[in-house]
């Protein structure tokens, strides 16, 4: 059969196309979704956490701190932690770090891939390791170590001609500066050269062999989205020995900081090749549940925000990088209640690719996960309430988390209705009529008889505990026979969500 040379140019942009589009499925497991950060766990108590927790729970991913070999940091002498930012000072492509071996990113993914939860790999391919002597230290302050010389990487291997010439970037309002000059005075590789390319798509294909669904790209801001579509584009299929369908292609999370219409380089650049990190997302939920913005101009919440179309927009109230550095504007770990609201909002409210962050306890900015005199990680404890320990903060396991992700499960694909709000600061909806979600955020009790669009029958508030069989451990809500029912938030409670759905009925 022949083809005209019009046809042919037309199958190649459609097959292109399609193919980027596919980078947008995280190729979840049916009645699973919502990605978790487990910041710097090892792979051994990640594939444990597979199996006990976020398999069960239906959680349906974990994003990895960056799995190559990198820049080791020396500890001041007064402490033996090293800052969690040398991860992304990468010097190989070899697959050791402090969480583990290529062996034991091996056995992490056939276990956690077995019980349907996806693995996405934090990858660095903007750049190298910082000189040992150049007085860079990438995010954070201290000097490193065993950094090889002149931009010289055997390991990769990588030679001064697959960088960038050196510059700094001076001036943020000018997009060949952000892309071609040296992030934190990191050594800027040319994703136009080819060498650059090859090793990188090896690293990553490296990857898929080894049972990953996707990739989190680390600045993608400061690399050109053409280089980045030729990069992507060449990557393999999903490994089917790891339940992917024939054909699947790699779920893409790239980071872009994109704060407003003032950014030169904009989250639009980047949405045609895979979701986008849509930072106001963050923004708004800590203004609004902060009690700087009203509950009730969230009705609207979305695109027409400002942000990414739903299905190009990861969303997330924190993520590693601004809980330390935001104060005053994102919530974290540290401000529960609120914290516990806005992320109960994004388990809830059917817009973006959510992911969560499971954080370690931290004061001072720079430090690294709970560690051991020789530097090795502690692994987690768990609690007998099934929080964590030696350190950990874990907020995926925090009830009232996990519980939503649950919400967000069986709410999926299910529409907003029954939308209620007082004007102010207290609002409620319904998602179809599977679930029934409400916020208080005022100074004053939230006592209102509401529709839930469910039907009628004892439910179990999974805010305030758990449905254990035919029994409750938290409040009772009672659903009339024309779907309404008596919605009590004290203003004081500890938390100030309710939840309920189909399968937390008695």
């Amino acid at each position: 059969m022949k083809f005209s040379v019009t046809a042919i140019f037309l199958f190649t942009v459609f097959s292109t196309i399609g193919h980027l589009r596919a980078q947008h499925d995280p190729h979840f497991w049916t009645g699973h979704s919502t990605i978790v950060h487990l910041f710097e766990w090892k792979y051994s108590d990640i594939a444990q956490e597979c199996e006990r927790w976020l398999g069960p729970r239906g959680f349906g991913g974990i994003q990895l701190s960056p799995v190559n070999e990198n820049v080791i940091v020396a500890p001041p002498a007064s402490d033996n932690n090293r800052p969690w930012w040398e991860r992304y000072q990468p010097i190989s492509y070899k697959l050791t770090t402090r969480s583990g071996t290529e062996a034991d990113f091996l056995d992490m993914s056939q276990r956690c891939n077995a019980v349907g939860v996806r693995l996405y790999v934090d990858i660095i391919i903007n750049h190298m390791a910082a000189h040992p002597d150049d007085g860079s230290t990438g995010h954070g302050t201290g000097g490193s170590t065993a950094v090889p010389q002149d931009r010289d990487f055997p390991a990769v291997p990588y030679i001064l001609s697959d960088f960038n010439p050196s510059c700094e970037i001076t001036d943020w309002n000018d997009a060949e500066m952000i892309r071609n000059c040296e992030l934190f005075g990191l050594p800027d590789l040319d994703q136009s050269i080819e060498t650059v390319r090859n090793e990188l798509v090896a690293f990553m294909d490296h990857l898929i062999d080894l049972g990953v669904a996707g990739f989190r790209v680390d600045a993608a801001k400061h690399m050109w989205p053409a280089d980045l579509e030729v990069i992507y584009g060449r990557l393999k299929n999903l490994n089917t020995d790891f339940g992917f369908s024939a054909g699947a292609r790699a779920f893409m999370m790239q980071e872009v900081i994109d704060n407003g219409d003032h950014e030169v380089v904009r989250k639009y650049e980047y949405n045609h090749l895979g979701t986008v990190t849509e930072f106001m997302f963050s923004y708004y939920m800590g203004r609004a549940f902060r009690g700087n913005d009203e509950l009730v101009w969230l009705e609207s919440f979305g695109e027409d925000w400002g942000l990414l179309p739903s299905r190009d927009a990861l969303v997330f109230v924190d993520n590693h990088d601004n809980q330390r550095h935001d104060f005053g504007t994102i919530l974290t770990y540290k401000l529960p209640k609120p914290y516990k609201m806005a992320v109960a909002f994004g388990a809830a409210y059917p817009f973006g690719q959510l992911r969560i962050m499971s954080s370690f306890a931290f004061d001072d900015l720079d430090i690294g996960p709970p560690m051991d005199s020789n530097g090795n990680i502690i692994s987690p404890s768990i609690n007998t309430d099934n929080t964590c320990g030696n350190g950990w903060v874990c907020e995926h396991r925090w009830r009232q988390i996990a519980n939503m992700i649950k919400f967000r499960n069986i709410c999926w694909d299910t529409p907003i209705a029954n939308w209620w709000s007082n004007g102010e600061n207290k609002i409620a909806f319904s998602r179809g009529s599977q679930g029934f979600v409400a916020f208080n955020n005022q100074g004053v009790d939230f006592l209102e008889v509401l529709q839930t669009g469910l039907a009628p029958g004892i439910y179990c508030d999974v805010i305030s505990g758990d449905k254990e069989g035919n029994s409750c451990t938290g409040k009772k809500i009672t659903v009339l026979e024309d779907g309404r029912a008596s919605i009590h938030i004290a203003h004081d409670a500890e938390d100030g969500v309710l939840a309920i759905h189909v399968e937390s009925r008695l």
